[in-house]
């Protein structure tokens, strides 16, 4: 499925700066897909329009090894983060979804308070104003 797609960015989970695992993340235009597993594969996906946050975390150890993650906060119910662990070029990555998200959210007419929870575990704040 994901052969047919044209891709934006792939690239896997690495240990010691090496691609030795069976962890894939991958972006198209309007997805991020993680796929899991050697025999039990398993494949994740968050539409971009649905990212809400992106961070970027580099210790002491992936500066050393050249990678980095991405921490993905998105309003989807079944995987509402997403870390792209150990990734090479972790700026430019979280930069890539950061325009791509935009795109997304501006090609379907977003706005930010479309794409907040509901406030109905917010206390009221006494001043009327819902």
């Amino acid at each position: 499925m994901l052969e047919s797609m044209k891709l934006l960015w792939k690239d896997r989970k690495r240990i010691l700066g090496m691609p030795i695992t069976f962890t894939k993340y991958s972006m198209s235009e309007d997805r991020l897909f993680l796929e899991k597993g050697l025999f039990s594969i398993r494949q994740e996906e968050i539409l971009l329009y649905r990212v809400r946050d992106i961070s970027l975390k580099i210790t002491l150890g992936q500066r050393i090894f050249g990678v980095g993650s991405v921490l993905i906060q998105s309003s989807d119910k079944s995987m509402p983060l997403l870390e792209l662990k150990n990734i090479r070029q972790p700026r430019e990555v979280k930069e890539l979804i950061h325009q791509q998200v935009e795109e997304m959210k501006l090609s379907r007419r977003m706005r930010v308070g479309e794409l907040l929870d509901d406030d109905s575990d917010r206390p009221d704040d006494g001043f009327g104003l819902d």
